[in-house]
């Protein structure tokens, strides 16, 4: 199958912003090629031998590389440039050239070579491990994953402090809903750590598909995932409440998680850039929630809040 491959060229500081605008548009997959990173991994020791080191003599321009099908290429790409001039109004980081290259892919070969950069990806009591590499890790929770095209393979600053998040929460016997859940990590890490009922919900086929998948992965096939916008078919209040999702949505869905969280319950919201983070947590902060925990890594912010 031939895809459409759309690359813009940014910088390092902006790389993760780029992806995730391409992330919200496109349902065929996001990869970020860059040599900063390449040199973080070899640096490691640990999984040098994933890494083609002949990347590291390629420019110090940072691709951003997203994948759309052929017949929706020309409105997506609209949406791209809408969402770039956005960017540009209200990032305080340097953005690069952002110039977009418009090319054809085999989407099988693509494939395999983006499965030779997803490494290990060590979360701290987690390891989150790509299903086509069989290693051990000694006194880690190995979490077998297989994203395919779906946001969500613990290689995003979101994702990471999600995961921390999690880790550092009692889930012992906990009720648990993921709400947009991209590949189900947050939702298979929960049960993982010691949720008891966990559910998991998200607009997009591709990321329910793919997190099903990953639930079996696991051996949780008892985690509910459904094809849902937000939280339309839960009917229950939960422990604890995942968002790890973009600033808009998180503010419209602050009243929703109002009604779905428990008294003294936990509600874990990521995705927020730093610029937008004060209008993010005002939502929160006037329906009641406190903050518990606020983190922060490079341009993105989460919440560790209670109502």
């Amino acid at each position: 199958m031939i895809l459409k491959q759309l690359t813009i060229n940014t910088t390092h500081e902006a790389s993760e912003l780029v992806a995730d605008i391409l992330y919200n548009i496109s349902n065929q997959g996001v990869n970020i090629y860059d040599k900063e990173d390449l040199i973080e991994l070899i640096s490691s020791q640990d999984f040098w031998d994933y890494v083609d080191k002949e990347e590291l003599e390629k420019s110090e321009i940072v691709q951003v590389k997203a994948y759309f099908n052929p017949d929706e290429v020309a409105s997506k790409m609209q949406d791209v440039e809408k969402a770039l001039e956005e960017l540009k109004k209200n990032s305080c980081f340097p953005l690069g050239s952002l110039e977009m290259i418009l090319d054809d892919v085999d989407s099988d070969l693509w494939w395999e070579n983006w499965k030779k950069t997803y490494k290990p990806i060590d979360a701290g009591k987690i390891m989150i491990v790509p299903n086509w590499i069989n290693e051990t890790f000694d006194n880690k929770i190995v979490i077998k994953m297989d994203p395919g095209m779906a946001f969500g393979s613990g290689e995003h600053a979101s994702t990471r402090m999600c995961l921390t998040f999690l880790q550092e929460t009692d889930l012992s016997s906990k009720s648990l809903v993921d709400v947009g859940c991209g590949s189900g990590i947050l939702a298979i890490s929960a049960k993982a750590l010691g949720a008891k009922d966990v559910e998991a919900y998200d607009i997009d086929d591709v990321a329910v598909s793919a997190a099903k998948k990953n639930a079996c992965l696991n051996g949780f096939k008892d985690i509910k995932v459904e094809n849902s916008n937000l939280l339309d078919k839960s009917d229950k209040t939960y422990d604890v409440v995942v968002a790890n999702i973009t600033s808009e949505v998180l503010k419209m869905l602050a009243k929703d998680l109002e009604k779905y969280v428990k008294i003294d319950g936990i509600v874990i919201i990521s995705g927020i850039l730093t610029s937008l983070e004060d209008d993010v947590l005002q939502a929160f902060l006037k329906l009641g929630f406190r903050v518990l925990e606020r983190k922060c890594e490079g341009e993105w912010v989460a919440f560790k809040l209670s109502k």
